[in-house]
């Protein structure tokens, strides 16, 4: 069989009941992690504008514009809420690619589950295979796609056509053409995600291309099935390699386990890990930011991945390495309140910044995913003393597992931006909580939306 047909096979045929309960549990994870991270960013302006796009367009009103009253088609439902999730930056990363696939299984999965009245245990079967199926792509086009200078949103689309195939309940034929039309609907530039909101772009785009491929597919739209391995396809475009292990082994472990990480902090994920590490040596040695002489930074994949070294606003606080390390050696932790342009201009934080430098020779990878292994972060004091410390993967990665007070804190703190009341918020997180006992997905969404709950 083709890979499209191998993957689909695999999408339409794996029980629900068969899935491991940690797997689900992940999922549930993602989406609080998701709605949180949306919460902030529905009054970015990026996210605004491609709402007010979308409800310029109208349609037919299948799926909830979270935070808002009002309904939409479920495409572009799904656009609306994963463009609000990734504007954010706070969202979650694949460990292995630092890819969103959580804000792209989420949010369609979300507007397609609400338009079909999906029961919760089916949703989130949908969100584990679908964050499989982009997993596995991703995997493949690592680090290939980014060497070839494209965003992950190339392979985070596949979560969404394969989340719509499967609560949509097509037919193997049929999911294998909608991840056939996935494969051949999207771009996206990494330059471009790294210094703009196109970021957040791509992610909406990524929600409503797979969404739309899954509903032609379902109306009999016919694709290039062998497109992924076509000698001029996908993986040959995006820097595929080890094209076997796409489909290679099924079943036997669960991307969304292995290699998802949920946000704790805000910002890139690849500093999340450094952050840590300028923390704990800052903790360590007691130290005071005015007698540091200077910050060495060793990681070989942010040799071209530093960021700016100044930062003035949320796209460059999140992309720079430089102002992740300052501010925890500064302020003894990241969270939240750093994006704030407050401690963007914080003068101790930039006094450390000044210091900060890296390793002109780090250690190399032992493999060729460069976001599974941090680095190490040493302060030099004016005193000729040193403090080093090492962390390999931040707090709410998969490995180290993810706690569900982690997940709370994080919803709490995050959420309230949405402007919906306490008491609807706190109904919304307990309903993840327990989703697979829902009959359907819906109570949760009119949870999300604006004047609803106590409405309806």
């Amino acid at each position: 069989m083709r890979i499209s047909e191998t993957l689909a096979e695999f999408v339409v045929s794996t029980p629900t009941q068969s899935l491991p309960p940690l797997a689900m549990e992940r999922a549930k994870m993602s989406l609080a992690s998701t709605i949180a991270s949306a919460a902030v960013g529905y009054r970015i302006e990026s996210a605004r504008l491609i709402r007010e796009i979308e409800a310029d367009h109208g349609g037919n009103p299948q799926a909830s514009v979270w935070f808002a009253a009002n309904k939409l088609p479920s495409p572009a439902a799904a656009r609306i809420n994963a463009t609000a999730s990734d504007a954010a930056a706070s969202d979650d990363s694949d460990m292995r690619s630092i890819a969103h696939i959580g804000t792209i299984a989420s949010t369609v999965s979300m507007a397609i589950g609400e338009r079909l009245r999906s029961p919760g245990s089916e949703l989130l079967a949908a969100m584990v295979l679908g964050y499989e199926v982009a997993g596995r792509v991703d995997e493949a086009l690592t680090p290939g796609r980014t060497q070839k200078g494209f965003h992950g949103c190339v392979s985070t689309i596949f979560a969404a056509a394969a989340c719509a195939a499967r609560l949509m309940k097509l037919d193997q034929a049929q999911t294998a053409q909608a991840l056939s039309l996935a494969a051949t609907s999207i771009g996206g530039l990494a330059s471009a995600a790294d210094t703009s909101c196109s970021r957040e772009y791509h992610a909406g785009l990524s929600a409503l291309l797979g969404t739309q491929a899954a509903l032609a597919a379902q109306r009999g739209f016919q694709a290039e099935r062998g497109i992924l391995e076509h000698p001029k396809g996908f993986f040959h475009v995006f820097g595929g390699q080890a094209i076997e292990d796409v489909t290679g082994a099924l079943g036997d472990s669960w991307d969304i386990v292995t290699d998802m990480a949920v946000k704790l902090i805000p910002g890139g994920h690849p500093y999340h890990a450094i952050a840590e590490a300028a923390m704990n040596a800052a903790i360590d040695g007691d130290v005071d930011p005015a007698k540091i002489d200077r910050v060495v930074i060793s990681a070989i994949q942010l040799q071209n991945w530093r960021g700016p070294q100044e930062v003035s606003d949320l796209i460059s606080a999140a992309h720079s390495a430089v102002y992740f390390v300052a501010a925890a050696i500064a302020d003894r932790g990241f969270g939240w309140d750093h994006i704030k342009p407050e401690k963007m201009q914080d003068e101790r934080i930039l006094a450390v910044q000044r210091r900060v430098e890296f390793d002109p020779a780090p250690p190399p990878l032992p493999d060729r995913f460069p976001h599974r292994h941090g680095g190490t972060v040493t302060i030099i004091m004016k005193d000729g003393g040193t403090w080093s410390s090492t962390c390999r993967m931040p707090r709410g990665s998969g490995p180290r597992g993810i706690s569900w007070e982690d997940i709370r804190s994080k919803f709490k703190r995050l959420a309230p931006a949405s402007g919906l009341p306490d008491d609807q918020l706190n109904d919304c997180f307990d309903h993840v909580r327990n989703l697979e006992l829902a009959q359907d997905v819906n109570t949760l969404a009119r949870l999300l939306q604006a004047g609803r709950a106590a409405a309806e």
